[in-house]
Order: structure tokens, then sequence, then C-alpha cells
């Protein structure tokens, strides 16, 4: 059975909604016989390479809040992430083009080192002073996974190595309904989005291991195609 996970690096509920998937995962009869597939979605792809701000300041500009309000709202999805066992930084994180990132991460995929790397770009992003829209601390990460450091240097220094199969993956992602992230399709039959809790998952991995449809009551926090991530309530 293919798991297919359509995410951004910059989307909090992406990072928190894999953990979730693994923790659903684990516990799956049949999870040797899963293969995860991670697929491209920007949630900002107008931003040029370089463009870069501060979290708070986005987060602030995009809700009209106040910057108080904007680490409130940091807060209570950092609470999420903890829950998980995740680490999250509210305050020195910055937000960018992830263009590179996933095109770096089709590089990791052909060379069976894709999770690898999306774990580790997470970690630097949500929980360690790394900016990962630095192509030098992209480099690291991608020889931390396991790349070579010659042919992870040639993609980033090649804006059109794998762009293409970005932009398919993202075609796709619309073709498919997914309008926000992360989105995860069972076998391209099953669909699920947000990141919903991980006994969610552990019943969708059954049922489609049955070739039963899948049914999910309810919504669950996700980042959307403009880039707006829903944030929980404090008393949730």
């Amino acid at each position: 059975m293919r798991v297919e996970i359509w995410s951004d690096i910059a989307c909090p509920w992406c990072y928190i909604g894999k953990a979730r998937f693994e923790k659903g995962l684990a516990g799956f009869a049949h999870r040797d016989d899963v293969e995860v597939v991670h697929r491209s979605f920007e949630l900002d792809p107008g931003r040029a390479k370089g463009d870069t701000e501060q979290v708070i300041d986005m987060l602030a500009q995009k809700y009209g809040r106040t910057p108080e309000e904007a680490r409130s709202m940091e807060a209570n999805v950092a609470a999420n992430a903890q829950a998980e066992g995740l680490g999250y930084r509210t305050e020195g994180r910055d937000h960018g083009s992830t263009f590179d990132i996933h095109r770096l991460l089709h590089l990791a995929r052909a060379r069976g080192r894709q999770d690898e790397l999306l774990t580790l770009a997470y970690r630097a992003n949500f929980a360690e002073e790394r900016s990962v829209f630095d192509d030098a601390v992209l480099l690291e990460l991608a020889v931390e996974a396991g790349l070579d450091a010659d042919e992870a240097r040639a993609v980033l220094t090649d804006p059109q190595a794998y762009a293409d199969e970005v932009r398919a993956d993202e075609r796709e992602a619309a073709e498919l309904g997914a309008n926000a992230v992360p989105f995860f399709v069972f076998d391209r039959r099953y669909g699920i989005s947000g990141g919903q809790p991980a006994d969610v998952f552990a019943q969708a991995l059954e049922q489609a291991w049955k070739d039963r449809p899948v049914t999910v009551a309810g919504d669950a926090a996700a980042c959307d195609a403009d880039g707006a991530c829903e944030v929980p309530r404090a008393d949730a």
C-alpha cells in the first residue's frame, strides 16, 4: 500500500501531522508493506528566493494581529507539537520560499533518503537555530541525511533541477482537490486532510488495507493554499 503525503516545510501542522501519522503507522500490523512518499506543496509559491521574514511578523501581518497576539498563536501551536514530543521554537524562526527544499527532497527520494531529509528539515525549521532558507544549511542537512554533497550542491545551484517534479506534485494536489496541507492519500483512493490524531491515521490504514472507503468525521487543523494556518483555541 502506498501513502502519499502532500506537505510543506513551512507548515507547522505538516510537522505535527507527520509525527501523528508515524505513531498511527507504528501500530499497524502491515506497516512493513506501506510505502510512504512525500509530495511537494508550497504554501507561499509566489515568494522569491532570499525573501525572508520573521514568522511572528508574517503571522501578525497575515492575520491582522499584534506581535503579542501572534506570539500567543505560536505558543498554542507549540503546545500541540510538544504534546507529540516535538521541539518547537516560538521565537527567532524565519519564513521564506520552500521551492529549493522541495527540489532537494526530490533528489533525496531518488536516492532513497527522502524521509531522512524531511525529518531533519522539519527539526531544523521548527526546533533548532538553523534556517532552512539558507543554501549552506540545506547542504548540511542533505549531507546529514546521507546525500552526496556535490550532488546536492549541484541541485541547489541549478534552479531547474527537479523543478518539473515539484510542479507536477503541485498539479496533482490540485487535481485531487487538495487545498490544504497536510493531505494524505491512501493508494490514490482515500484521502485525509489535516493533522489528525494518531488513532485516526491508524483507523485509516486499517480501512485502506481492507479496501474500504475511509470516512473521517470532524475537522483538524491544517494550513491552506494561501499559507494561512489554523490555530487551536487556547482551551482546546
